[in-house]
């Protein structure tokens, strides 16, 4: 089993920043790629960034320029620094990671979701 425990979610005013932080527990051998989705008010849940294990990077063409993803590999965790935010913005943001377990078996977990409001 792996779980994912996401935190840093909450109210910022427009051009505000956040971060959030996703640490993985559990029975992991190793994670390959983590990244963060979100979903908006009636909205279908869509990709915000991915980070392999490499560092290798992709965005969200709504958010280049304005967030960054970072992971911490010997921690299992992964960060995600939203700055100039805007309403548009606002969504619960889900972390998922995908590796390979103890078992030797594939996963895809999801965290529980943090709530992200920006309104002034």
């Amino acid at each position: 089993q792996v779980q994912l425990v996401e935190s840093g979610g909450g109210l910022v005013q427009p051009g505000g920043s956040l971060r959030l932080s996703c640490a993985a527990s559990g029975s992991i051998l190793s994670i390959n790629a983590m990244g963060w989705y979100r979903q908006g008010p009636g909205k279908e849940r869509e990709l915000v960034a991915t980070i392999t294990s490499r560092g290798g990077t992709n965005y969200a063409d709504s958010v280049k320029g304005r967030f960054t993803i970072s992971r911490e590999n010997a921690k299992n965790t992964v960060y995600l620094q939203m700055n100039s935010l805007k309403p548009e913005d606002t969504a619960v943001y889900y972390c998922k990671a995908e590796g390979v377990s103890y078992y030797h078996s594939l996963f895809n977990s999801w965290g529980q979701g943090t709530q992200v409001t920006v309104s002034s």
